[in-house]
C-alpha cells in the first residue's frame, strides 16, 4: 500500500526540480558585480552589473538597468552556449524520465504489467539522473566562469569582481529532489521475491491426493486377488 503514496511523492519531486531548472533559464543575476558604494566622499553612487544567459544589463543607484541582448549564436561565449545547451538536454531527458514515471505508477491503467512498470520505473529513474548530472554540469560550468573572474579581479583590481547570483543557488540546491525521489522511486520498483505459499500448499494436496489414490488402488487389486483364490 505504501508504494502507490511513495511513486506520486517522487512524481511531485521531479516535476518541482524541472519546473526550477526551467525558471532558471529565464531569470535575471546569474552574475552581479557592484561598482562603487564606498564611503568617504561627498556623492556616494553604487551600480550594479549583472548578466544572465540571454544579456548583460548595467542598473545604477536610481534602478534604471540598460541591457544588450547577447548577438548570433556563433557570437556568444562558448561557456555560455554550453550551459545553455547542457540545460535544455536535462529539460528534455527529465521530461521524458517525468512521463515514463507517471505511465509506470500504480495508480494508473496504462504501462503494462506490473513487472513492465517496474521496468519503466526504473529506466525512468535512469533518465531523471542523467538529465539532473547535465543541469548540474552547466551549473558547475557558469559557477566556474564566475569564480575565473574573481580570480582575475584579484590579480588585476580594474575588473570586475562578480558574484553568483540567485539561480545558481537555485539550481544546484534544487538536485536534492532529483536524488531523492530517485531514490524513493527505485525502492518502490524493487521488489521482495516472496515464496508463493498457495502453490506450495497446492503441490502438497495434490500428493497426498495421488497417495490414497495408490493405496486405494492397491487395496482393490489385494481384495480382488482375495475372492480369485
Amino acid at each position: 500500500m505504501w508504494r502507490r503514496p511513495a511513486q506520486i511523492v517522487a512524481l511531485l519531486l521531479f516535476i518541482a526540480y524541472w519546473v526550477l531548472v526551467g525558471c532558471t533559464l529565464g531569470m535575471d543575476r546569474w552574475r552581479v558585480a557592484q561598482v562603487g558604494g564606498r564611503g568617504g566622499s561627498s556623492v556616494v553612487a553604487t551600480a550594479w552589473y549583472w548578466s544572465d544567459l540571454w544579456k548583460d544589463c548595467y542598473e545604477d543607484s536610481t534602478a534604471v538597468v540598460n541591457c544588450v541582448d547577447f548577438g548570433v549564436l556563433w557570437t556568444v561565449k562558448a561557456s555560455v552556449q554550453a550551459v545553455r545547451g547542457l540545460l535544455l538536454a536535462g529539460l528534455g531527458l527529465g521530461s521524458l524520465g517525468t512521463v515514463l514515471t507517471f505511465f509506470g505508477m500504480e495508480c494508473t491503467r496504462v504501462g503494462g504489467d506490473v513487472k513492465s512498470k517496474d521496468r519503466m520505473l526504473l529506466t525512468a529513474c535512469a533518465f531523471q539522473m542523467t538529465g539532473c548530472v547535465a543541469a548540474m554540469a552547466a551549473y558547475s560550468v557558469y559557477v566556474n566562469t564566475v569564480a575565473s573572474a574573481v580570480l582575475h579581479s584579484r590579480a588585476d583590481p580594474s575588473d570586475l569582481s562578480y558574484q553568483l547570483g540567485p539561480p545558481l543557488y537555485v539550481g544546484l540546491g534544487g538536485g536534492v529532489l532529483v536524488l531523492l525521489g530517485s531514490g524513493i522511486q527505485c525502492a518502490t520498483a524493487c521488489r521482495v521475491k516472496q515464496p508463493n505459499r498457495r502453490g506450495d500448499s497446492t503441490k502438497e494436496e495434490s500428493k497426498k491426493v495421488d497417495g490414497e489414490s495408490k493405496r486405494r488402488r492397491v487395496t482393490a487389486y489385494r481384495a480382488a486377488s482375495v475372492v480369485i483364490v
